[in-house]
């Protein structure tokens, strides 16, 4: 039996817990905030509650995988999951409306040649065939892997190269597009390129400069569908704390690690802030490669052949500015859970979010609008509760700033003018979702990123390696790296694999290349 300290109890974190404690191990997390989950969090007020991290799970098999194998009741036994159909409403700049469902991939084709005309159906469906070519091809090294010591291998883009005009009118493929370059090529309709786009928006990227693989986002949702626990999200990281608790994971919270300790030439346990000392055989670090290499005293985690983070890069990731509304009113019937409202003007959104001083908001942002079906959610059928967010820079007048408090519920403090400017902007685009929501609203939080929170996207394949994470293995033999800022990236789905990888190498040795 090994003694094992995993810094923060975030969902990758915990994932690895449950399952080193399931084989055998002893496992002691140390997190620095009051509570377990990291980025999925609730915000409870006046019996309304909102989900104000990921607001839908995709690739649930991810779960039900953890659940299975640390213990005998599966992920269905202890959370509530239903599929969300339709997935989604995207109201388009124009007006027009499409509504898409869940998991059907003909379904899907029927409703955008119904919405935007003969033709688009075919179009969206040409490109996700063209999307499942480059999952095929990177699924394993991506998500099922650890990092291959040759990752140079994963710079080239497995999307199909798109064609060029060259000299004397031949077309020659070109390799290392961009989202944006395979939205205006192979779409078409400038509603499909602004669907396409906003996957990679949602995950914080630019669709400018993304590789082509991102096409797997998309591929990825309309394939193993949306689904919502009863509860909001935070039931799952409940569950999975509870899973952690029974495999007799300890936890310690309100303890800030301040230093990873190493004795000879490999991580030997955690200094806390309260000066006390936790001795380890294994250190699991779930923390942004800039904390961790601050545990290090400012040593680099990785060594100069591996992926190495980009600090400049992750300055400018959006993180996500989100209103809570309580609304009075009852939920309608025909209501739908997700709906995407377009900016009016991309190219403006997008040189906001991205340009050399990335802003704060645009005009008219492109907003997320979330409305479950579920009591959990409201005081009584008699109200609804309501959830807008939108891409936003973690840095200046709209972010949270580093230290400031939140009041006793768990919220922000008095809005500051721009951010209640924000809000008013999302309020007056999601009246395209919900008509007459201004005259609905009870009450209003605004929840803005902490200063400096940008949200870590999925690793991908192309740009040279630009989008791949660091690996799971550091150059500190008994130092592990865990999360969303490590391989293979951020989002619900690949913190949960993670925690598999980061398990699968403390188990069986850094020469594990995964579960066949």
């Amino acid at each position: 039996m090994a003694r094992i300290a995993v810094i923060g109890a975030g969902m990758g974190a915990m994932a690895a817990a449950a399952r080193l404690a399931v084989a055998g191990h002893r496992v002691a997390v140390y997190e620095r905030e009051a509570t377990y989950g990291g980025a999925v969090r609730r915000f409870e007020r006046a019996g309304f509650g909102f989900d104000t991290g990921p607001g839908l799970l995709h690739l649930p098999a991810v779960y039900r995988d953890l659940f299975v194998k640390t213990g005998r009741e599966p992920l269905e036994s202890v959370v509530e999951l239903s599929q969300v159909d339709p997935a989604a409403r995207h109201v388009f700049a124009d007006g027009t409306v499409v509504s898409l469902p869940n998991a059907s991939r003909a379904g899907v084709l029927a409703a955008l040649d119904d919405a935007l005309g003969a033709g688009a159906g075919e179009r969206w469906s040409a490109f996700l065939g063209r999307a499942r070519d480059a999952w095929d091809r990177t699924r394993r090294p991506l998500l099922e892997e650890p990092l291959w010591p040759d990752w140079q291998v994963l710079g080239r883009d497995p999307y199909p190269a798109l064609p060029r005009r060259g000299l004397f009118g031949r077309r020659k493929p070109v390799a290392d597009a961009s989202l944006a370059e395979v939205a205006a090529h192979e779409l078409k309709d400038p509603r499909l390129a602004a669907l396409l786009e906003s996957y990679a928006l949602a995950y914080g990227f630019d669709p400018r400069t993304v590789p082509a693989s991102a096409a797997v986002l998309p591929y990825m949702e309309q394939t193993f569908g949306s689904w919502y626990p009863r509860g909001g999200i935070r039931a799952l990281a409940d569950a999975l704390y509870e899973r952690c608790l029974a495999r007799k994971v300890e936890f310690t919270f309100g303890a800030e690690v301040t230093r990873v300790v190493e004795a000879d030439g490999r991580a030997a346990g955690v200094e806390l802030r309260d000066g006390g000392c936790a001795e380890a055989d294994t250190v699991v670090a779930g923390v942004a490669p800039g904390r961790l290499a601050a545990l290090l005293k400012g040593a680099e985690p990785w060594g100069a052949d591996d992926v190495r983070p980009d600090a400049d890069a992750d300055r400018r990731t959006p993180g996500r500015f989100t209103v809570a509304l309580a609304l009075r009113g009852p939920r309608p019937a025909d209501a739908v859970h997700r709906t995407v409202v377009h900016a009016a003007d991309r190219a403006a959104e997008l040189a906001t979010l991205f340009g050399a001083g990335p802003g704060a908001l645009c005009d008219r942002p492109t907003v997320t609008v979330l409305r479950p079906d579920d009591p959990a959610s409201r005081p009584d059928d008699a109200h609804e509760a309501v959830t807008l967010s939108a891409a936003v820079a973690p840095y200046g007048e709209l972010a949270l700033p580093s230290g400031a408090a939140l009041d006793g519920a768990g919220g922000p403090g008095e809005e500051t003018a721009a951010q209640a400017a924000a809000a008013d902007r999302l309020v007056t685009a999601a009246e395209a979702a919900i008509p007459g929501l201004r005259d609905r609203v009870l009450w209003r939080a605004v929840l803005p990123p902490a200063e400096g929170a940008s949200v870590p996207g999925p690793a991908l394949a192309g740009a040279g390696g630009r989008f791949l994470r660091p690996g799971n293995r550091t150059r500190i033999p008994g130092l592990y790296a865990v999360g969303g800022w490590t391989h293979p990236g951020g989002g619900l789905a690949h913190a949960g694999m993670s925690g598999a990888l980061v398990a699968g190498l403390i188990v069986n040795g850094d020469g594990w290349r995964g579960s066949e």
